[in-house]
């Protein structure tokens, strides 16, 4: 599900920095579009970070803050379940049971047991 997260855009020499006041983190982007691009992936990285540690991921603010002359507020949009699927890579070992002759047609084949395994399970998920 997607979330919108208020963000206050202020001009630096080289493009903007960016401030989360809900989760009182920066950023910053070259321009607007890219200052909220990184905005999007600050708060990613963030919230799927506390979510690891078992923390509770502070809900959005459902107003855009105050700002100084000069600065501009907005929302960052981000889905922390497809942040997750898109850029958390990391990699697991299991071990696999499975009969033999199923082991040795397989090995014959030259599939790879891992690619088989991740598709199946996506598919059987619904994840993408």
């Amino acid at each position: 599900m997607k979330t919108a997260y208020p963000i206050v855009l202020t001009p630096a020499e080289h493009g903007f920095v960016v401030y989360v006041p809900d989760l009182d983190i920066n950023t910053e982007g070259d321009s607007i579009a890219n200052a909220i691009e990184m905005a999007t992936d600050a708060i990613g990285l963030w919230g799927i970070t506390a979510q690891d540690m078992g923390k509770a991921v502070p809900p959005a603010s459902p107003s855009l803050p105050m700002c100084e002359k000069g600065e501009i507020a907005t929302f960052a949009l981000v889905d922390f379940d497809a942040y997750r699927r898109a850029n958390d890579m990391r990699t697991v070992r299991k071990n696999v049971t499975l009969p033999s002759y199923l082991n040795d047609m397989a090995d014959k084949a030259g599939i790879n047991f891992s690619q088989v395994l991740q598709e199946g399970l996506k598919a059987r998920l619904g994840v993408q």
